[in-house]
């Protein structure tokens, strides 16, 4: 007979220690913290986001949001212009510098990533891909939140074999459902 806390209690503790091994690994790597490597991270994939929507993708008040772009622009990983259309917005932009970090942050993830799946065979990963997707997809469902779930991944590693985003997809079947 199966233990689901048993197998709830084991998928906690991988996904605690892949992401405090995770993050150590960018933090260290990039030279800043985990929120602000997320934010650049999500700048590369969205560039031109307001203040206030890089801190709804990341998880941080309009004013923590704020000092925190303050921090990136004053060590030179991102630039602020006035948005086209109304001049009481701005938009964010990477600088090269920043595009440069986000390279360097993108690597650093990816490297315990992997390293961890080393130690499962070709057809052992193929099933855990599988899995994932399954999680994903239901924890999209639970959150409802495709850039929050997303705001560190490498998003062209994600679709690298054309296989759409798992996250992705449950966003669009959810746009496509009748109100």
């Amino acid at each position: 007979m199966h233990d689901s806390a048993t197998t709830a209690n084991l998928l906690g503790a991988t996904a605690l220690a892949l992401t405090d091994v995770t993050l150590g690994q960018v933090t260290r790597a990039a030279g800043v913290s985990a929120r602000e490597a997320t934010a650049m991270v999500t700048l590369s994939a969205s560039p031109g986001l307001s203040v206030s929507e890089l801190g709804r993708r990341v998880g941080l008040t309009q004013s923590a949001a704020a000092r925190m772009v303050d921090g990136l622009e004053a060590d030179g990983l991102l630039t602020r212009e006035p948005h086209p259309f109304n001049r009481h917005w701005v938009t964010l932009s990477l600088t090269e510098t920043g595009r440069a970090t986000t390279q360097h942050i993108l690597g650093a993830r990816a490297t315990p990533l992997s390293g961890v799946l080393d130690c499962l065979d070709e057809g052992e990963q193929q099933t855990l891909s599988g899995l994932l997707v399954k999680i994903l997809t239901q924890l999209y469902q639970d959150n409802g939140n495709a850039q929050y779930i997303c705001r560190l991944c490498d998003r062209g590693a994600c679709v690298a074999g054309h296989a759409p985003c798992p996250v992705g997809e449950a966003e669009r079947r959810e746009q496509r459902q009748p109100g």
